[in-house]
């Protein structure tokens, strides 16, 4: 199994960044992708951004294109989302996932950002 243990969540106000991180243990050796999903307040669980441990190509959902950076290190198996100029909008709980065929999911973080 993999563990994943999410930290860097917070209360900012608009405007501000924050920067989440990641970090995978257990069985990781087959682990080739990992990412960042988010549940608003009554919303669905969406996809925020992932990255390629094999390569390092990233993926972005619209919404947070140009604002949010997915980062990976290879070695410790740990990923890093910068969240740059936050808005109200990205209020939610920001999960983690690893992937190896099977999706691992994290505890979730919670992301306030007040306007």
């Amino acid at each position: 199994q993999v563990q994943l243990v999410e930290s860097g969540g917070g209360l900012v106000q608009a405007g501000d960044s924050l920067r989440l991180s990641c970090a995978a243990s257990g069985r990781t050796t087959h682990v080739y992708e990992m990412g960042w999903f988010r549940q608003g307040p009554g919303n669905e669980r969406e996809f925020v951004a992932r990255i390629s441990r094999i390569d390092g190509r990233a993926y972005y959902a619209d919404s947070v294109k140009g604002r949010f950076s997915i980062s990976r290190d290879i070695a410790k198996v740990t990923v890093w989302l910068q969240m740059n100029t936050l808005k109200p909008d990205d209020t939610a709980v920001y999960y983690c996932v690893a992937r190896d065929g099977s999706d691992h999911w994290g505890q979730g973080t919670q992301v306030t950002v007040s306007s």
